[in-house]
């Protein structure tokens, strides 16, 4: 085996992640931590330019909320999105958190303006709104600038600052002196024969969600396509919890509505372009099936409609047999027809449309242009199938995963303080660890503007932690950094040691390959815990049956194999995907209702109980191997 060089980095704020959430913490860490001296240390998988779910691009800013006055002003805004967030996850969300974003998120808007990302205007300078909170960009370059922003944040801190890209963190590390408190992280380099060592005052996990933990919908030569970027694997939230910090709503995942194969995006064209959307019998789905909604009443009715509800009209529709469903970007052209009478204002009208269609996917999802282009499809004369996608593990979407975290002093409900070992926002349950974007759990909808916003809120969060304890020095011992080294790199052993035991080295009886365990995570999780293999619906038997079989793969965690360092990290994002799998199939085994159906439903409990309006959360003790669930109060602030 290589013999891998053994790097030990200082520092005092160490962030984990350069997606929005961590540019957004590099930007404001640096900025309170430059007067103390102290260093900030940004550690990413990848390239921090490229890096995170807003890599491709994007063609709208989906939390803003015209606080600044470039829309027009309702001072109310804040709370009518605590509303909105609320409504739209069925009643369940730590509103402290979500009033936290929209009180501060139109500052990073802001921000952007002034970076120069291109925000559309209309003739008098007011952002152009796509939605009651969405404002419209030429978004391709988007994560690019916001990472030229950290970039400089970090830079401007001389020695104090390190910017560290292509390194993978495998393992959080506790402090040999006090096992509640986290010390740092170990990791390695992807692209160099390095392992590192990150000995830290404070850490800050922002590893963004996770795609690939159910199966996807496209597979063979499709395989790795997916709405969320394939890189996305879970590490914060497997990392919280196997430094023993309490996960929230890790059953709450998104499924998201998109464009068939292409995974392209439709909230411009259902929010912007007002385009319809029928099954395949030209029926229109959206509002069918009036009937078996009021079993979610109140939410059902709540305007707009919540994204779980959306959804299960389209799964009642598919269970009738009714598809495919068709996104009719044709009859956006029928109506301007009859709407303009003009012929060249109609033209105009026409131009615009089909601009604006075509660079909503060129600025965040080329497949989807891709996409038309292969199946000779022009939108302004043919629509194109639309289809529930694969179920995905994102916090700051339209769903509620990710840490239990401490609230702000002047919102959280006290209800809330007795599981944080200490009063700082944004800090988890465990000492020293701090998390933002989707590492937050039950607080929704902040897209990437709020991602980045509550990443700078940590961020000055975690440099008044460091600030307020002085005299805490981190301390990993050298038989502690052994033993993570000889754990990280027994992979590559156990190909070396076995390869040659059959001619195809992907089978093998004495290990398996990354790719072979994440197949049969991904087949567990589909078939058990409510994928699309079974139109997302699950009972406790399933669970029960499929959290067996989770456990008999997690005995081949230490058969991974890999022959290389790219397949090292492939089998350490497995593993991430491993945990989070089985934190969301006991978190749905604990849940005895439905609330979220487009999300998943259970056959036994096909309804929405009131009665059990409260946070599943869930902990993992690593020692023991244990796993424990535990409830906390939906506690409304409004």
């Amino acid at each position: 085996m290589r013999d891998f060089a053994t790097e030990v980095v200082e520092t005092d704020v160490l962030i984990l992640g350069g997606g929005m959430s961590g540019c957004g913490a590099a930007v404001e860490a640096a900025y309170w931590a430059k007067p103390l001296g102290l260093k900030v240390t940004l550690v990413d998988k990848a390239a921090i330019d490229r890096s995170g779910p807003v890599a491709m691009g994007l063609s709208a800013i989906n939390t803003y909320m015209g606080l600044d006055g470039k829309v027009t002003q309702n001072p109310r805004a804040p709370e009518r999105f605590v509303e909105y967030v609320t409504n739209d996850q069925c009643g369940m969300m730590r509103q402290d958190l979500v009033y936290d974003v929209a009180r501060h998120v139109d500052s990073s808007v802001k921000h952007f303006d002034k970076w120069g990302l291109p925000i559309w205007k209309d003739e008098k300078g007011n952002y152009v709104k796509s939605g009651e909170w969405q404002v419209m960009i030429a978004g391709e370059s988007y994560k690019i600038l916001v990472a030229e922003a950290a970039k400089a944040a970090i830079g401007g801190l001389g020695d104090k600052g390190e910017l560290m890209e292509r390194i993978m963190i495998t393992h959080l590390v506790k402090d040999d002196k006090d096992p509640n408190r986290i010390a740092g992280a170990v990791g390695f380099s992807v692209r160099e024969d390095k392992f590192y060592v990150f000995k830290a005052k404070v850490t800050l996990a922002l590893m963004g969600g996770a795609v690939h933990v159910f199966r996807p919908r496209s597979q063979g030569e499709a395989f790795g396509r997916s709405w969320m970027p394939p890189f996305v694997s879970g590490s914060v939230y497997a990392l919280v919890l196997q430094a023993g910090g309490e996960l929230t709503q890790m059953d709450n995942t998104f499924v998201p509505p998109r464009f068939k194969d292409s995974y392209g995006p439709v909230g411009t064209f259902f929010l912007l372009f007002k385009t319809p959307a029928t099954n395949g019998l030209g029926e229109s789905y959206i509002g069918a099936y009036p009937d078996e909604l009021k079993k979610w009443a109140p939410y059902a009715n709540a305007k707009p409609c919540p994204t779980p509800i959306r959804n299960y009209e389209m799964i009642l529709c598919q269970r009738e047999g009714k598809l495919p469903f068709i996104m009719h970007t044709e009859a956006v052209v029928e109506r301007f027809k009859k709407e303009i009478s003009d012929p060249k204002e109609l033209k105009k009208k026409i131009k615009a449309y089909e601009s604006e269609a075509w660079e909503d996917f060129l600025d965040m999802t080329i497949a989807g242009a891709t996409n038309w282009a292969a199946h000779n499809v022009d939108p302004l004369e043919k629509p194109m199938e639309l289809q529930l996608s694969d179920s995905v593990f994102i916090g700051s979407h339209a769903c509620s995963c990710g840490s239990w975290t401490c609230g702000p002093d002047d919102l959280m409900p006290a209800e809330f303080k007795d599981a944080f070992p200490a009063q700082y926002n944004l800090m988890t349950t465990v000492k020293g660890l701090f998390t933002a974007g989707c590492g937050v759990g039950a607080c929704a909808h902040k897209f990437s503007s709020g991602s980045h916003v509550q990443g700078r809120i940590a961020g000055k969060s975690v440099v008044k932690f460091v600030n307020d304890e002085k005299a805490y020095a981190p301390t990993i011992s050298d038989a502690t950094i052994a033993k993570y080294k000889e754990t990280i790199f027994k992979p590559f052993v156990m190909y070396d040691t076995n390869k040659d035991f059959t001619t195809t080295p992907d089978v093998n009886p004495n290990y398996i390959s990354p790719h072979n365990f994440l197949f049969r995570l991904q087949k567990i999780m589909g078939e058990y815990a409510g994928g699309w293999e079974t139109l997302y619906g699950t009972t406790d038997k399933l669970l029960e049956t499929g959290l067996w079989k989770m456990g008999l793969l997690g005995e081949d965690i230490e058969k991974l194999a890999a022959k290389d360092s790219h397949e090292l990290m492939r089998a350490w994002e497995s593993v991430h995907r491993y945990y989070v799998g089985e934190a969301c199939a006991r978190s749905r085994l604990a849940r005895k209702e439905s609330r979220w159906p487009g999300y998943y439903y259970k056959f036994d409990y096909l309804k929405l109980d009131e009665t059990q309006k409260h946070f599943v959360n869930v902990k993992f003790d690593e020692a023991k191997n244990e796993w424990t669930i535990l409830t906390r109060p939906m506690v409304s602030i409004l």
